[in-house]
């Protein structure tokens, strides 16, 4: 079973800020989509389940609404979309995770991506379940089990298959701002029989981010000159007019979508605006979206 979809990332909002904020962001997804032609085309929303990370982080962390009471508001309000989440396992043991996934899935959230400890933890650190047992564990609860896939980090080949030995349906990518994931795909096929849905991620950077630069600490990985040259992508789209900023994701999609298609991945595309949606990131997505759509 594939998803086969648009996704469109929501965040949770504060919890000081609570139902009504919720709302006004669901409105202003049908309103935007109406006025750049997306409307009814949008699949899915992805409701990352957002935890304390890095103190450095550049917007700063309060606590969130849980994604179940955020999709039940939002929800009613996007008429043909269903739900996905990211949900963190390694705080929560076998029992407790069993019970939140079947609330999820009951709730309307068709999939869920299994993540890890923040980056401030070491791997296999947490009391809980590891993302990669929970792949295992509970096929009988979601049928729809994601992963996140970062192609320029190092050894993700590897640790990539062994997810999808374990389990994983689908691979949500990392915010892609160069191809790499063309040549990672082309290996994956050429080395491995596994075939998962890859949900293609593309992230609108307003300018907002030369002075903020949340999208340039998301995709960080010090040390990696791969990163270090999409980081310098995300820097020129933010300082772009907004009719060059299209024109470079455009241009940066097509060669993903070019470079990915034929290798036997099915695919769905994932947008995020990660300052919140607004009607130029819409315009951009519309872009993208009239060369290749799922």
């Amino acid at each position: 079973m594939t998803l086969n979809s648009i996704v469109l990332e929501l965040v949770p909002p504060n919890v000081e800020h609570g139902r009504q904020k919720a709302l006004e962001e669901a409105h202003k997804v049908v309103r935007f989509a109406e006025e750049t032609g997306v409307a009814g085309r949008i699949g899915h929303v992805m409701m990352p389940a957002m935890i304390e990370e890095d103190p450095d982080r550049p917007v700063a962390m309060k606590p969130k609404l849980d994604v179940l009471d955020y999709w039940s508001i939002i929800g009613p309000e996007l008429p043909g979309m269903r739900g996905l989440c990211t949900q963190v396992t390694a705080f929560m043991d076998e029992a407790a995770l069993r019970q939140r996934l079947g609330a999820l899935r009951s709730g309307g959230i068709d999939g869920v991506v299994f993540v890890g400890v923040p980056r401030t933890m070491a791997d296999g650190e947490g009391s809980g379940v590891a993302p990669t047992d929970a792949l295992t564990l509970y096929q009988d609860v979601v049928a729809d089990r994601g992963v996140v896939l970062i192609p320029t980090r190092d050894g993700e080949q590897g640790r990539f298959g062994f997810k999808c030995d374990q389990g994983a349906t689908f691979g949500m990518t990392q915010l892609l701002y160069s191809d790499a994931i063309v040549e990672f795909l082309t290996t994956f096929a050429r080395t491995t029989d596994h075939r998962p849905e890859i949900l293609l991620s593309f992230g609108f950077v307003p300018q907002l981010e030369t002075r903020r630069r949340l999208i340039n600490w998301l995709i960080q990985d010090p040390g990696n000159p791969a990163v270090a040259a999409e980081q310098e992508f995300v820097a020129r789209l933010a300082d772009s007019s907004p009719d060059r900023k299209r024109a470079l994701m455009v241009e940066l999609y097509q060669r993903v979508i070019d470079g990915v298609a034929d290798l036997g991945f099915p695919l769905s595309i994932h947008l995020e605006a990660a300052y919140g949606v607004s009607k130029p990131a819409f315009e951009t997505f519309a872009a993208l979206l009239d060369y290749w759509a799922p």
